[in-house]
């Protein structure tokens, strides 16, 4: 999260870009992320230079000897961030325009990968040299001001707060999923190093992006020293749809500079017939949208025969189904609504989850955890395909807190339920002997089919009520009576002194 210091800093570089002439608040966002990109290449590479080091491993930096651009070669140490920020404004706009830029559009050598895809219509939109000197001095004091406010993920914050000055970002439903939730989905399905992994409504990649961080800090040795698990992490692993080329710009750039050297980002409108992936992954982890434009008409019709609705909540759920491999898992976050609506298409999808797949937990979350974004109740669903059933148990748990508080202004505070959510998930059987009254505890299938499938943790939790016990009515009547004497005596000794 970004503290007020750091928001006013991004608020003056928004406005350098509007007083500059770049108005459109698109463009500015996409312009600050090619910056970060090539800010964070040059950290980036440095970073993978000193982790081959320690491993042993051969490293060739990307700037390294001389860079071919155009017809031109030229030494590869000038395209690096903390070089050129130090040349004169008219030098650094030069070199930014004619090198970096057609420099990082070419990055990947390969044609049809998703960053040559995506950075192929890329453009440079800073006017003047000294928009640019401005610019880039106040990337320079944002990162250090984040770097001692240890923040894990710069780019994912200001990206975030940037994506909130978008006045159609309630539209498109642009959310940023928090770091932290997306962390706890990660740690919860605990992925492998041979997974198949995909997001159908990736965005920026912050799923695909934590994933790639979970398995590089938990099996970077039985990766990077197999030369087959390696090319598979690179190349094979992480898969991301979405329906906005600037969303997919920014995830192609983000799964590269986190290391991913060529993720399958592709444009596509995952609910409609041009995605025919069937049986196709072994993990997926998802935020899909709750709300926006659907045209129905295009809608794959074999979703709609397990799910005829429009609401996307729902159709993004049998899509889920359909994209897994049986024994494939997902964890999904959907509304409140799916959990308890009553409609034929909301039971249709809940049945068809409970009987005919594994059901494992449901997660019910406070409604700030999107905040102050959007204020809307939301669950984590972990389920694993089947196509035989599967459901026993199903694990509830009640979140109340999640390391923030749940106003507008998400400030960091103690209570945390993560921690315990995580480790409870990985200790299910241990689940079982707890009462209905705890934050956590499990309700058979039966019981679940019994009730229509609703998938609500209050229809399931018990409340405790603790008896109270009151004075008797005469004693209360006597109370009052001499409270209005006292009132009484009051008002006559104050008309006594005017």
């Amino acid at each position: 999260m970004l503290d007020n210091e750091l928001k006013n800093k991004i608020n003056s570089l928004w406005e350098t870009f509007w007083t500059g002439g770049i108005t459109n608040p698109l463009d500015v966002v996409e312009q600050m992320t090619y910056l970060m990109f090539i800010h964070d290449l040059d950290a980036a590479d440095n970073q993978r230079a000193k982790e081959s080091a320690m491993l042993g491993l051969p490293h060739k930096s990307i700037f390294a000897d001389k860079v071919t651009i155009g017809e031109r070669s030229i030494p590869g140490e000038q395209l690096k961030w903390s070089v050129f920020r130090d040349f004169p404004a008219a030098q650094m706009y030069t070199v930014m325009q004619e090198w970096v830029f057609p420099f990082i559009k070419g990055l990947h050598g390969d044609k049809d990968s998703a960053y040559a895809q995506y950075m192929g219509d890329a453009i440079f939109k800073i006017p003047t040299p000294l928009m640019l000197d401005k610019v880039v001095t106040a990337m320079d004091e944002i990162y250090e001001q984040s770097r001692q406010a240890s923040s894990p993920d710069v780019r994912g914050d200001i990206y975030e707060y940037l994506l909130s000055k978008l006045s159609t970002a309630g539209v498109n439903g642009q959310f940023r999923t928090p770091r932290h939730i997306i962390r706890m989905m990660v740690e919860m399905m605990n992925p492998q190093p041979d997974e198949v992994i995909c997001d159908p409504a990736c965005g920026t990649g912050g799923f695909l992006v934590e994933a790639g961080h979970y398995l590089k800090e938990k099996y970077k040795q039985e990766i990077f020293f197999d030369r087959q698990k390696k090319d598979h992490y690179m190349n094979h692993m992480f898969h991301g749809y979405d329906m906005d080329r600037t969303m997919l710009r920014i995830g192609a750039m983000n799964m590269m500079t986190h290391g991913i050297d060529n993720p399958f980002i592709e444009y596509r409108d995952s609910l409609s017939d041009q995605n025919t992936d069937r049986e196709a992954y072994s993990l997926i982890l998802a935020n899909p949208p709750f709300k926006g434009s659907l045209d129905a008409d295009i809608v794959s019709t074999d979703l709609l025969k397990l799910c005829k609705t429009k609401k996307t909540e729902l159709l993004f759920l049998a899509l889920f189904l359909r994209m897994l491999k049986v024994g494939g898992r997902c964890a999904c976050i959907v509304p409140d609504g799916v959990l308890f609506g009553s409609s034929t298409a909301h039971k249709a999808i809940r049945k068809e989850i409970v009987e005919n797949h594994r059901l494992e937990a449901v997660i019910s979350m406070p409604s700030g955890v999107f905040k102050p974004y959007a204020g809307v109740s939301t669950a984590v669903l972990v389920f694993t395909k089947t196509g035989h059933g599967g459901t026993d148990d199903v694990w509830f748990y009640d979140m109340k807190a999640d390391g923030f508080s749940l106003d507008d202004k998400r400030t960091e505070v103690k209570e945390n339920d993560i921690p315990d959510i995580i480790a409870r998930f990985h200790d299910r059987a241990a689940e079982k002997d707890r009462a209905r009254t705890e934050q956590s505890f499990m309700v058979p299938k039966a019981e679940i089919a019994e009730n229509g499938y609703d998938l609500s943790i209050n229809k399931y939790k018990q409340v405790e009520y603790v008896p109270v016990e009151y004075p008797p009515a005469t004693e209360i009547l006597a109370d009052l009576r001499a409270l209005e004497q006292q009132i009484t005596q009051g008002l006559a000794e104050l008309e006594g002194m005017l």
